[in-house]
């Protein structure tokens, strides 16, 4: 069973329900050609089955999504011993493979929280891996320093269910909408997607501005939901210097929750 992402049913935002013009598809990446320069997103295996996507952001460091660190029926945290990372995983290899030491997710956030759109705004972990990952071919990606903006012309590179076993690229899709924390994009993007990196695109190349954390529906259209990175790297980085198990964080209750971004949320 793959891992499954939160569903978001949203009843406002009509503005961007659309998909934006000069949008690009979905692509797998199958060849060595493909993913030259992409090989430090991977597979992040967690055991039984399921799988997220995350990106190497330091020799031994992976960025992911916080909510699969947890079993998604009983909320539980996913014991590291379970867990590891395919960087470049294409075609049944990997340019390397790794455990992971220790897990963190974001200190506010909370798997079992109520408040779902803050919950997505704080959608983010950090997994610390057994060994780093020395390589030319596997090149850890810089960090953005801006914030999803609404029209914000982003790329993202994801594994998910029925391409599992290559990387796909969406050169181009949009932010369509962000508010307190949580960005709503046209990008495409399915179970086995969540953590997967956005990426803003500069003369130095692809840094990352945030992961996915959702799939949703707008007004019948198909968007993601992804947390702000933007203010967030110092705290998981403190919590992660500090954590000795997975999943570690703070329980919060009573944050404020946006009727902005949608109505409803479902679980699949």
């Amino acid at each position: 069973m793959l891992r499954p992402l939160f569903f978001f049913l949203a009843c406002l935002l009509a503005a961007g329900a659309a998909l934006a013009e000069g949008e690009t598809r979905l692509e797998e990446m199958a060849t060595a050609d493909d993913t030259r320069g992409w090989e430090a997103v991977g597979r992040i295996d967690m055991g039984h089955g399921s799988f997220c996507t995350g990106a190497l952001i330091a020799p031994d460091m992976v960025l992911t999504a916080a909510h699969c660190l947890f079993e998604p029926d009983t909320g539980e945290p996913i014991p590291v011993a379970q867990m590891e990372f395919l960087a470049g995983f294409r075609n049944g290899r990997a340019e390397a493979y790794r455990g992971i030491r220790r897990a963190v997710s974001h200190p506010e956030y909370d798997f079992g929280s109520d408040k779902k759109v803050f919950r997505v705004s704080r959608d983010l972990a950090l997994l610390e891996l057994e060994r780093p990952i020395r390589s030319t071919h596997v090149i850890p990606f810089d960090i953005a320093g801006a914030r999803l903006r609404k029209g914000s012309e982003v790329t993202v590179v994801s594994y998910a269910e029925n391409r599992a076993t290559a990387p796909s690229l969406q050169q181009v899709c949009y932010v369509l909408e962000s508010y307190r924390g949580v960005g709503m994009l046209s990008c495409s993007v399915d179970f086995g997607a969540s953590g997967a990196p956005i990426f803003l695109m500069s003369e130095t190349g692809p840094r990352i501005v945030s992961v996915v954390s959702a799939k949703a529906e707008a007004d019948g259209q198909p968007v993601a939901l992804g947390g702000q990175l933007h203010g967030s790297m110092e705290a998981l980085e403190e919590a992660l210097s500090s954590a000795t198990y997975v999943g570690m964080g703070a329980r919060l209750s009573g944050s404020p929750d946006s009727s902005r971004l949608g109505a409803k949320f479902l679980r699949p």
